[in-house]
């Protein structure tokens, strides 16, 4: 089976989970999951028949929304294709994929009060300007000067060098429930998720190295090449490391509340340096820095698991709950509370919109068999 087959393939599961696949792509997936002519389950791992079940019958229900019917099986679709594509199915939902049940007894969701409700992230910052001044940044509201832009959704500096001397830094900060888009003044694009703080000068000295610094949280850069700036390196500091890029794509996740830095690179090439040893990533690659020991581990991830978020997916592969939940908190500004904690370690895999309301989340995780109930009592989520 050919990379672009594959990627096609990839392609209709996430838009089906996203809700925006059109009937044409749906008959051409019902086609491997539901018209097998030998109805056997073409997949390498061992799933439970309840499963194997469940995930047919959101093909049956998705195709009778579309009042479709399933095309014939033609030759075209191979057997190894098939084993791919089943891998992947593992994901389908309409909305959210669940893939665990644990055979409790299931209790209603407590029902919502008027008025508790949280709401999904959007675009807002805070900027903080060389005097200290802060300037909130959100949507509907304008913000300009002689070398900065701001439309609610974005912040755009002008894209010049300075030969001057001197270098004028600025803050962007992205509160919890939060994200917002950053274009530095050497043409850097910079991606900002919920609850982190970048440092940056308004504008680069011309031929000298372009430095930032990720205070906390998360971000993906693509980084302008430094052959547009007369060879001057792109440099990222942030806890515990250092990296160096020409021009290139990656992300780097290093959250105060967390004991290790990932950065995660799409493409090009760059340099981690922990202070101590220095290695290159190379695309499709993730550095890992701990706390406890500052030791750098290399290891080869699918980066779509790790930059989904800059296009408004949460993606989770054998995440635990805990963890998925903590992902969650920041983009909904909530706190979660397990009174079950034999639940926090559970694994799944599945795809999140951003847009999605939290209460329809809740209700999957609930309907899946992962907790008995939920109670959200204003800005908190109690899990049982």
């Amino acid at each position: 089976m050919s990379t672009q087959d594959k990627n096609y393939l990839q392609l209709l599961i996430r838009k089906l989970q996203s809700g925006v696949i059109s009937d044409d792509e749906i008959k051409f997936l019902s086609n491997f999951f539901v018209n097998q002519e030998n109805k056997e389950w073409p997949i390498d791992i061992e799933l439970k028949d309840e499963l194997k079940n469940q995930v047919f019958n959101k093909i049956q229900l998705k195709l009778k929304e579309k009042n479709l019917k399933s095309i014939k099986h033609t030759p075209f679709y191979k057997k190894d294709f098939f084993k791919y594509a089943a891998t992947i199915l593992i994901l389908i939902s309409i909305s959210t994929t669940w893939l665990f049940n644990r055979n409790e007894p299931q209790v209603e969701e407590i029902k919502l009060p008027t008025g508790d409700k949280i709401e999904v992230g959007t675009d807002k910052a805070i900027l903080t300007l060389e005097d200290g001044k802060n300037i909130v940044l959100e949507k509907g509201q304008n913000y300009s000067t002689k070398n900065v832009k701001s439309t609610g959704d974005k912040l755009i500096y002008d894209n010049k060098a300075d030969s001057k001397p001197k270098l004028v830094y600025n803050y962007l900060t992205i509160p919890r429930g939060g994200q917002f888009f950053l274009q530095l003044s050497d043409g850097t694009k910079v991606w900002l998720n919920s609850e982190s703080k970048l440092k940056y000068p308004i504008s680069f000295i011309e031929g000298e190295k372009r430095e930032v610094e990720l205070i906390y949280g998360e971000a993906f850069f693509d980084v302008s090449p430094s052959t547009l700036h007369k060879g001057a390196l792109f440099n990222v500091k942030s806890r515990m490391q250092e990296l160096e890029v020409l021009g290139t794509k990656f992300n780097i996740k290093s959250y105060q509340d967390e004991n290790i830095v990932y950065t995660t690179l799409v493409e090009g090439k760059v340099e981690v340096d922990n202070g101590s040893e220095n290695v290159y990533l190379k695309a499709n690659q993730q550095s890992q820095i701990s706390l406890s020991n500052k030791n750098i581990i290399i290891e080869n991830v699918d980066v779509y698991n790790a930059t989904s978020w800059v296009k408004g997916v949460f993606s989770f592969e054998s995440k635990p709950l805990k963890d998925i939940m903590k992902v969650l908190s920041r983009w909904y500004d909530m706190d979660v509370v397990f009174v079950d904690k034999e639940v926090e370690n559970i694994k799944f895999v599945g795809i999140l919109s951003k847009n999605q309301k939290i209460e329809d989340i809740l209700i999957s995780i609930k309907e899946s068999g992962f907790i008995n109930s939920f109670k959200i009592d204003g800005k908190k989520i109690i899990l049982k």
